[in-house]
């Protein structure tokens, strides 16, 4: 099983493409994913230990646009309501798709977009989500077959995340009438685990809970109702979208280790903050978790 590390751990601290690549080998890792905050700059770097360390996926919008003033992922939304949106989101994530086969990578994280929730009573009645999502549903589904022949041509995989936040989309529920050939979930374990915790998942197509309503999570629900992604994001939560290393929050990695064996990445996303002795920690106790 090969293990990458994101990018966003230290592209804002780093400048060097290369001092990144070099750093990640010794600590570990034999594989990059380039995160969002990825500069022009960097990628030069990158291309030259391509032949050390490999970069298996991306994640949008990489690099940084030279519009934006800095990274981030939601630049641009494939699902927004908005036409004119959908449409500059579809450029720069074709951008993406071509950027990531010239990389030699094989798949594109996307946050594909969120669902309006402002007004709900209760975070966790969800009736009224389900519902406006079937309608994001169509939108993102005439996008994405726009932009099938761009995959197929340069073979990449676009990998649609779950997100930590009610109104994200595609839920679980959802997701399965998203995926295809070229277009694969993106397993995020912390943001599943804020799921979890706040009673977002698993839900009927009426909206109701699936559960008897205890919204404690249960430590082997981290797979169901989610079809196989193509990779994975690795990281721990307490609660919160926190992107601590494995063995420092809740997320229960044991029950993800058959996710985990027929996905293609495995990509370690912790936060910036998190040290280098933090961060091969977490990496021994996944192994160890894993039997690896």
């Amino acid at each position: 099983m090969r293990f990458a590390l994101s990018t966003n751990w230290c592209n804002r601290r780093i400048e060097s493409g290369e001092a990144i690549a070099d750093k990640a080998m010794a600590l570990g890792f034999n594989a990059l994913e380039l995160g969002f905050h990825t500069t022009l700059q960097q990628v030069k770097g990158f291309k030259a230990r391509l032949d050390r360390m490999p970069v298996g996926s991306v994640h949008a919008f990489c690099p940084v646009p030279i519009s934006a003033p800095q990274g981030y992922p939601e630049l641009y939304l494939l699902g927004d309501p908005d036409p004119e949106a959908r449409a500059l989101a579809r450029i720069h994530v074709k951008r993406n798709i071509e950027f990531a086969a010239s990389m030699g990578a094989d798949a594109v994280v996307l946050h594909a977009g969120r669902v309006a929730c402002s007004g709900f009573l209760r975070r966790w009645d969800l009736k009224r989500r389900v519902k406006r999502g079937r309608k994001a549903i169509d939108v993102l589904k005439g996008e994405l077959a726009a932009l099938q022949p761009v995959l197929e041509e340069n073979k990449v995989t676009l990998g649609l995340e779950n997100l930590p936040y009610l109104e994200g989309f595609p839920a679980e529920w959802e997701i399965a009438e998203l995926v295809g050939d070229w277009v694969k979930p993106w397993f995020d374990t912390g943001h599943d685990y804020v799921r979890q915790v706040n009673g977002w998942k698993n839900q009927q197509p009426d909206g109701n809970q699936q559960s008897d309503g205890n919204r404690q999570p249960s430590t082997a629900s981290a797979a169901i109702a989610f079809p196989q992604p193509v990779g994975l994001h690795i990281n721990d939560s307490q609660g919160g979208d926190d992107h601590l290393p494995p063995g420092e929050g809740k997320v229960d990695f044991a029950a993800m280790k058959p996710m985990a064996a027929a996905a293609r990445h495995i990509v370690f996303e912790p936060h910036d903050g998190v040290t280098e002795a933090a961060l091969k920690k977490g990496l021994e106790h996944l192994k160890r978790t894993w039997g690896l």
